[in-house]
């Protein structure tokens, strides 16, 4: 048995006793084939759902670590992880073993706490045997759940895998900022299903779980007009003051720079991978 079926199988209950985050659909651009000579990834269920998989990816030689991709599109179920592929080759390419998370979105059975329930099972696909870095890479809504991942442990999640680093795309990690100025169209309403005043939000947002234990990258364009700039550079002042490490590392590109990898942006994102492992 393959060692990646063995660490599923505490996720898939074989246990004993047991881009595009916040962009109009006019906005919407296909995903990049990828590289056609790479060998398919392995898919791994971690629930019944339809959208309840990962794809994971292990480099040629030894691993630099695990990157976990975690698409973005405001949490709508019309938005997957294709999203994640193109990254998730050049990562591999690069010598990472790479996730790419799947998870249930607003339209499909997610929201509060659904969709986060997912993320937590998700990554625990990589548990025990998993050495070096996990590092959360998300865009824009991806962006929110990354930084969340970090933190899950402090509330009712079990994190079976702790995140050691978090890369934020463009993302939204002020979930109560969001939701004030109605960023995708209403989007964190669907999402939690109540206003910034209902306790859900202490367990969903960021901006309420600063400071995190990890250090944080929040890559973002001062030109991106879907997710405001000002989501990570508040982020980031509250983080530094808070005594955490949190860097806010400007680029260009819009909002979707951050996921092409032929972008000035993601080699800025590549350059702190490289300075990671």
């Amino acid at each position: 048995m393959r060692r990646r079926t063995l660490l599923a199988l505490p996720v898939l209950g074989i246990v004993p006793s047991a881009l595009l985050s916040a962009c109009s659909e006019e906005s919407i651009v296909s995903s990049p084939t990828g590289n056609p000579g790479a060998p398919p990834p392995d898919r791994i269920h971690y629930g019944d759902d339809p959208s309840q998989w990962v794809e994971v990816r292990d480099p040629e030689g030894e691993s630099r670590g695990l990157v976990a991709i975690i698409h973005g599109g405001f949490w709508k179920a019309q938005y997957d992880a294709s999203l994640g592929t193109p990254l998730a080759e050049d990562l591999t390419a690069r010598g990472w073993t790479t996730v790419n998370l799947e998870y249930r979105r607003v339209g499909n059975g997610g929201g509060f706490p659904e969709t986060f329930d997912d993320i937590d099972r998700g990554l625990a696909v990589m548990t025990s045997t998993h050495t070096g870095p996990v590092i959360t890479l998300g865009h824009s809504a991806g962006g929110h759940l990354a930084a969340w991942a970090a933190a899950r442990g402090r509330t009712e999640w079990p994190a079976g895998i702790e995140v050691t680093h978090v890369i934020s795309q463009a993302g939204v990690l002020d979930l109560t900022s969001a939701f004030e100025q109605g960023l995708g169209g209403g989007a964190v309403q669907a999402l939690m299903g109540a206003g910034p005043d209902d306790e859900s939000y202490d367990l969903a947002d960021p901006q309420r779980q600063i400071p995190l234990d990890v250090p944080l990258w929040a890559v973002h364009a001062g030109d991106d007009d879907i997710v405001p700039f000002e989501q990570s550079a508040r982020y980031v002042e509250a983080a530094t003051a808070a005594g955490a490490e949190a860097t806010l590392v400007p680029v260009t590109g819009g909002h979707f720079g951050v996921i092409d990898p032929t972008s000035d942006a993601w080699a800025t994102i590549i350059g702190i991978l490289d300075e990671i492992a």
